[in-house]
């Protein structure tokens, strides 16, 4: 029988083990400034072809605002982003990518696919769907 009940520290060991990887992956490349925890606002910016509130990448990340404005700060001290406040309501601010934000395109890609091969390994595309679909259903439970 397989014990349960450690499913925190596993979840918790398995992004440290993830986190040292994509760390490696940009000392390698000799990228500066970014950290794990911004894939999630990479990620979203670089879909984007226009520039987009920053609610738009709080609501896409999942994280709090807070954070996320944080994470924009420091991706914008390192020149990645640019943000300025929108012209029609001083409310909203919006964010873009710079020119070297832009840039990071193809690393961004070369050391996600990296990281899914290790995480998954050999397990089929099925038990992938099966896993990704439990995991949301633990972060829902958590939600309430």
């Amino acid at each position: 029988m397989v014990d349960t009940g450690g499913i925190v520290g596993q979840i918790g060991r398995i992004r440290e083990k993830a986190n040292a990887l994509i760390e490696r992956e940009l000392k390698d490349r000799k990228i500066k400034g970014i950290v794990p925890a911004h894939g999630a606002v990479l990620s979203f910016l670089l879909r984007q072809n226009q520039p987009v509130p920053i609610r738009a990448v709080v609501e896409s990340v999942r994280r709090v605002k807070s954070t996320v404005t944080v994470m924009i700060g420091t991706l914008e001290k390192h020149g990645y982003l640019r943000k300025f406040p929108s012209e029609a309501d001083a409310r909203v601010t919006y964010v873009e990518l710079t020119p070297k934000g832009r840039r990071l395109q193809k690393d961004f890609e070369e050391i996600s696919v990296a990281l899914r091969n290790k995480l998954y390994g050999d397990m089929s595309q099925k038990d992938r769907e099966r896993l990704v679909k439990q995991l949301d259903e633990i972060e829902e439970n958590l939600s309430e």
